[in-house]
């Protein structure tokens, strides 16, 4: 191990804490042999938040990513005995906080993670000082526990140096100065000691991350916000145990506080005051910084209220004559615009990675995880959710950041409801039909920046129309119907009845263009790409392990002019993949469209009399197939339209110029009202007409962990051309399917208490003796997709069963804030349960 700058290194890793120390010594398991690992502070402890962040480890969260990259994380403490299992309790003082518990209990029966549900009585049993008459009750997280993340970074570094026969360097008391860029790619890095030429560089840095990445000219989009924390001791009581930790860590959630024992002390950490958010130039430096730059003062009269709530929970502690209070700071952590990791490479910069805003709970694994990605492309942890191009192109302004990081912390404790809604930095993207869609009453969803419509007040009238049909769909719970209209499923009959107008669905949408554009597209795509132009193809895009990276339509424009639509959330993560797979030889460039075009869908029996009576092209079944686009003209409209539908009827997506979206809405709108047209939300759009259909969705379906057999997406069988994946998707045709995964319905909704409840998403199946199933791979089943299907009348479920299970009719079971409810088994694969023929879609 050496500490001379060197001129040269293959990665250069900036930032020294948890997550550059982890990411070193995974990349030298995979195979990296020339580290540099830099960090302007000191080792072992630089000056970012691994010094001074509470280091306990809660493993449960409702994100799977989440909780399996903690999970994973704890495993690599223990294996460095750097981990001490204390146990953690998220304590409730109110009904809703106890439900939320309930719900805390289906996400860890659902991910796998030891968990329990406590009475007052049975709180204090572990927890002997804690006041349980301020107290409802628990949730006990078994494998809880604190780490000593700066040990774990002197072993990481150490395995390290080991694993490349001394090819790692230490290089710390460097500040970076710059970052050498030329062609959009990384070649060096400047510091205040050398210029070290680089083959891939990782900014590392916690809250310095932004101001490292603008060098680069990229953007990270974090902001430091302040966690403050006191430590208070020494305590007696603690005084008769031995070692760092011998309570369970508690977690005081209603009050955005936790208390864990330290010691003979108490450290009391709080989330409940006003954000106190800062600008990294701010941060002093080491030299300027009375403890480290990020551990200012306590900022005194925002934590008053925090130290009384921690006292009336905890008093035979806290009020203890003999001790006071030896630590208080406004620890500065680093804040994402909605609070996950920002991971992976920098699509404007080749071989420049992001490894920023993780916390300590999720930092072993998170330098696995993303060491995986830079050696073969993919990891064992699917990280989609905390891919850095997720606000690629929109939310990466200072403004923005700061707007979601203030609204974000005060639901860091919160409870956040699966659909709920950012009310701040909007709106920010507004399509072409905004202004029509406003004035007929849209309830607005953002998603990747876009105002989108979730259904429309102006069809409430239809709830009397449909009223016989729908009524056994309502929703009576509130959380159930939080976020939900029923207002969404008579808009969904009316579709299937008539017509509807769907816009816009904010697609990202982006060209690939020139002389190897067949070629290209042939490589990155599962369906075979050499077709004729004007025809679609739906396909997954894979990784080499088989998984998904994501599934997206290509239509081919011209000779040498592919179209790929994804989703709008998506546009940044696939631009970034198709980029870094393109050829050097420059035969093959990317035009972004998204901003450029507007999309409309008009869907149902009536679609195409509504289209014909105002385009001057044949819409005819013959003169317009399903699954191709044509250049149509729509009254004073050039446009392109696509005949594809992803609510299973008739009907096509009218892709035209942003500048002339909105006249193309008022043409669409007249001509539709002869056939009663209405708009319909992407309620209908993104739930109830996919779910009817079995339309799979990346991120909830498709993942990493499952392949494109077990997902019933094998139809276009194994083409000819080399594609990414080919390999382990042709095998797993070939193999016996570990789970299936399967569209389920409710059998009955009458909870314990007698009130109709209705699944969200991410519940627990169980068999019927209760317990949760799992496959030969260690898999376990749980919901990945839930809603209604007005058409079949049915509340559906998508889920991976085993194989045993896997059986059309299976009565089954799954678990809904601790209640269990009966469910069959509809169709095994990928057959829709509506229109199983699509005749809708082909006629």
């Amino acid at each position: 191990m050496s500490d001379d700058l060197p001129a040269t290194a293959e990665t250069v890793i900036i930032g020294a804490g948890i997550v550059g120390n982890s990411l070193a010594y995974h990349l030298a398991r995979f195979g990296r042999e020339d580290i540099l690992l830099m960090d302007k502070g000191p080792l072992p402890d630089p000056g970012g938040s691994t010094g001074h962040a509470s280091n306990f480890l809660m493993p449960v969260e409702h994100s799977k990513e989440m909780t399996h990259l903690t999970r994973r994380s704890i495993e690599w403490y223990k294996d460095m005995d750097t981990f001490t299992e204390s146990g953690g309790i998220e304590v409730a003082r109110t009904e809703e906080r106890m439900a939320e518990n309930r719900r805390r209990m289906q996400s860890a029966k659902a991910w796998g993670e030891p968990a329990e549900l406590l009475t007052p009585e049975e709180v204090k049993q572990l927890v002997p000082y804690i006041d349980e008459d301020r107290i409802l009750g628990g949730f006990h997280s078994k494998g809880a526990g604190v780490c000593d993340p700066l040990r774990a970074g002197e072993v990481m570094r150490a395995r390290a140096d080991h694993e490349t026969d001394g090819g790692l360097t230490l290089s710390p008391n460097t500040e970076v100065l710059d970052l050498h860029v030329e062609d959009d790619e990384i070649q060096a890095v400047e510091t205040d000691r050398g210029t070290v030429e680089a083959g891939e560089v990782v900014i590392a840095a916690g809250l310095w991350s932004p101001k490292i990445a603008k060098m680069a000219g990229v953007e990270i989009p974090l902001t430091p916000a302040v966690h403050q924390m006191i430590s208070v001791g020494p305590i007696e009581y603690f005084e008769q145990f031995e070692g760092e930790i011998n309570h369970p860590v508690v977690r005081d959630m209603d009050t955005q506080m936790y208390e864990r024992p330290s010691g003979n002390d108490m450290e009391v950490g709080s989330y409940q005051h006003r954000p106190i958010l800062w600008d990294v130039e701010d941060v002093p430096s080491i030299d300027e910084a009375p403890l480290s730059p990020t551990q200012p003062p306590l900022t005194d009269d925002a934590f008053e209220q925090s130290m009384q709530d921690a006292l009336e929970l905890m008093p035979e502690v806290l009020d203890d004559p003999d001790a006071g209070v030896r630590l208080e700071i406004d620890g500065l952590l680093s804040e994402a615009p909605d609070g996950a990791p920002l991971l992976g490479p920098l699509q404007d910069v080749e071989g420049l990675w992001s490894c920023a805003a993780v916390w300590i709970k999720e930092a072993p694994a998170i330098g696995e995880a993303v060491a995986q990605q830079m050696v073969r492309g993919w990891s064992d942890i699917d990280i989609h959710e905390s891919n850095v191009n997720r606000f690629y192109e929109y939310g990466t302004s200072r403004a923005w950041v700061k707007a979601r990081a203030h609204e974000l912390y005060q639901e860091i404790y919160g409870i956040v409801h699966p659909s709920e809604q950012w009310q701040s930095g909007r709106p920010l993207r507004k399509s072409a039909f905004y202004d029509q869609q406003d004035a007929l009453d849209a309830n607005w969803f953002e998603a990747a920046g876009w105002e989108r419509p979730q259904w429309f007040e102006s069809n409430e009238d239809l709830l009397d129309r449909y009223s016989e049909d729908i009524e056994h769909l309502r929703r009576p719970n509130e959380w159930d119907s939080r976020w939900w209209s029923p207002i969404i499923l008579a808009e969904h009959l009316h579709m299937r009845d008539n017509v509807a107008m769907v816009g816009d669905m904010g697609f990202s949408i982006f060209d690939l263009v020139g002389p190897g554009a067949t070629e290209f597209a042939e490589r990155m795509a599962v369906g075979r790409m050499d077709v004729d132009v004007g025809k679609s193809v739906y396909t997954p895009i894979l990784a080499e392990n088989g998984g998904f990276v994501s599934d997206l339509t290509i239509a081919r424009v011209d000779e040498d002019r592919y179209r790929v639509i994804t989703g709008g959330g998506m546009g940044g993560a696939d631009k970034a993949w198709f980029r870094s797979h393109m050829p050097d030889d420059g035969s093959v460039h990317l035009q972004d469209q998204t901003a450029a075009l507007c999309t409309l869908g008009v869907w149902g029996p009536d679609a195409r009399e509504v289209l014909q009576s105002v385009t001057e092209e044949d819409m005819s079944h013959e003169a317009f197939p399903p699954y191709t686009a044509q250049e149509v003209t729509i009254g004073e409209v050039d446009a392109w339209a696509l005949r594809i539908s992803y609510v299973g009827e008739r009907g096509w997506e009218i892709y035209a110029p942003m500048d002339k979206g909105g006249r193309l809405w008022d043409v669409l709108w007249d001509a539709g009202q002869e056939y009663d047209v209405r708009p319909v939300g992407m309620g209908v759009y993104g739930t109830t007409g996919r779910m009817e259909k079995g339309y799979r969705l990346y991120g909830h379906e498709l993942e990493l962990d499952y392949s494109p057999a077990e997902a019933g997406l094998t139809f276009h069988g194994v083409k000819d051309a080399d594609f990414v994946g080919k390999e382990a998707y042709a095998a797993a045709i070939e193999a016996d399917n570990a789970a299936t995964l399967c569209t389920l319905s409710v059998d009955d909704h009458e909870s314990a208490d007698g009130e109709r409840r209705f699944m969200l998403g991410n519940e627990p199946i169980l068999d019927q003796d209760g317990d949760v199933l799992v496959d030969d791979e260690g898999r376990r089943s749980y919901v990945t997709s839930a809603g209604s299907g007005p058409s079949v009348g049915k509340h559906l479920l998508m889920a991976y069963l085993p194989a045993e299970h896997a059986e059309e009719g299976t009565s089954l079971q799954v678990e809904y804030m601790g209640d269990h409810y009966p469910v069959t088994v509809e169709v095994a694969g990928s057959r829709p349960l509506f229109d199983p023929d699509n005749e809708r879609i082909r006629s």
